[in-house]
Parts: structure tokens; C-alpha cells; sequence
């Protein structure tokens, strides 16, 4: 398999015609999870005039690995999901909506796999929602990220600690964002575990979905 066909373009959408609707947010499923999962999510917040797009991952996930695996570990399924993203994006913007009526939403795996795709593409969107993720690799490949975020605003939630995202990739994540000019807002809960808390919905909906 090369890194374009591993996941298909299996999206699943919810909320307004994509033709009469003047946002749209883009959510992504951890792993084992299902766009349907993640999709059921919107109801927690006021998306009214919005499209909500879910890609479906083969298998259920976006890559096999750790998140913290070094990346040709993850390979194709990467690149791949990487690539299925910036088609959708491509697609939204060929229905005449712009950068900053795209919102970001995704949890754990899909969270980080969010993550790297924004940073790697910064831009003005209209807001970013890491429920639970942190930028991909071994390490944080700093020539990876390019772009101005230009105060796009970003919220990071995660437990500490967690199972499977450390407290120390969250903090080098923040950095990386505010660095390309995202305004992060962080949120660490002890001991919360590997879920969405209550706070991070009301801080979601104060920061981002006005």
C-alpha cells in the first residue's frame, strides 16, 4: 500500500447542508473509536449554522503505533491520514468557505493526529479542540511545522497523567503552537483518565464555539 489509499475517504457528516452552512468542523476519532462516536460529541455544543465532518479510519485507527513511536513507524498510515485531511480541507474550501470557518476537533488519537496536521499547515482557522493529544514522534520535529496561526484559538485538555499522552508533550505542544501564533488555552485535570471532562466542554464552548 502506498501512503494515499491506506484510508479511504469514508466521511460521515451531521448538522447543515455543507451548501447553506457557514462553518465547518472537522472531528476525529480516537483509536478503536468511530466517527459515529466522535460525531455524537456536537451535541454538547452550539453548532447550529455549522457542517460537521467525520472521516472514518480503516480499522478504526489512524496509525498503529504510540503516537510517541518514531514516525516511519507509523507509515503509510500517517501520511495517509495527513493526506485525507488536507483533501478534505481542500474540498471545504472549493465550497467557498475560508480557513477561519474551519473548526478542528479530535480526542486522544485522533487528537494528535489533528494536531500535527494544523501545525503543519498553521493557518487563521476558527478553532482548534485537542481533547487529549499532543503533536506526533519520538520527539517534536520542529522542521515539521510551518505557518502563522495568527491567534487562532486552540484548547488542549489532558489528565495528568495519562496513559497514553505525557504531560511533557503536552507542554512542548503548547509551545510549538503558541510559537506559530495560536492562542492556547491549556487545561491539565489530575487524574482525570483517558476521557472529556465536563470543564473541557464548558471551556470549549467559551473559547471556541462562541
Amino acid at each position: 500500500m502506498n501512503g494515499n489509499n491506506v484510508h479511504g475517504k469514508n466521511i460521515f457528516s451531521a448538522g447543515k447542508n455543507i451548501r447553506d452552512a457557514g462553518n465547518v468542523l472537522i472531528m476525529l476519532h480516537g483509536r478503536g473509536g468511530s466517527a459515529e462516536d466522535i460525531l455524537s460529541l456536537a451535541q454538547y455544543f452550539s453548532l447550529e449554522d455549522c457542517t460537521l465532518l467525520a472521516p472514518q479510519a480503516t480499522n478504526n485507527t489512524w496509525y498503529p503505533y504510540s503516537f510517541l513511536s518514531p514516525p516511519l513507524q507509523n507509515e503509510p498510515w500517517l501520511s495517509s491520514a495527513l493526506s485525507l485531511l488536507k483533501e478534505i480541507v481542500n474540498d471545504i474550501k472549493l465550497q467557498k468557505i475560508s480557513e477561519k470557518n474551519i473548526y478542528f476537533l479530535g480526542f486522544s488519537q485522533g487528537a494528535c493526529l489533528m494536531l500535527e496536521f494544523v501545525t503543519r499547515n498553521a493557518a487563521k482557522f476558527g478553532g482548534v479542540v485537542a481533547f487529549t493529544g499532543g503533536l506526533i514522534g519520538d520527539k517534536i520535529y520542529r522542521e515539521n511545522y510551518k505557518g502563522n496561526f495568527n491567534h487562532t484559538p486552540i484548547f488542549i485538555g489532558s489528565s495528568n497523567p495519562d496513559i497514553h499522552v505525557p504531560v511533557e508533550r503536552v507542554y512542548a505542544t503548547t509551545n510549538v503552537l503558541r510559537e506559530l501564533g495560536a492562542d492556547v488555552t491549556e487545561k491539565l485535570y489530575d487524574n482525570m483518565g483517558h476521557t472529556i471532562n465536563e470543564d473541557e466542554i464548558e471551556m470549549v464552548k467559551r473559547i471556541i464555539f462562541k
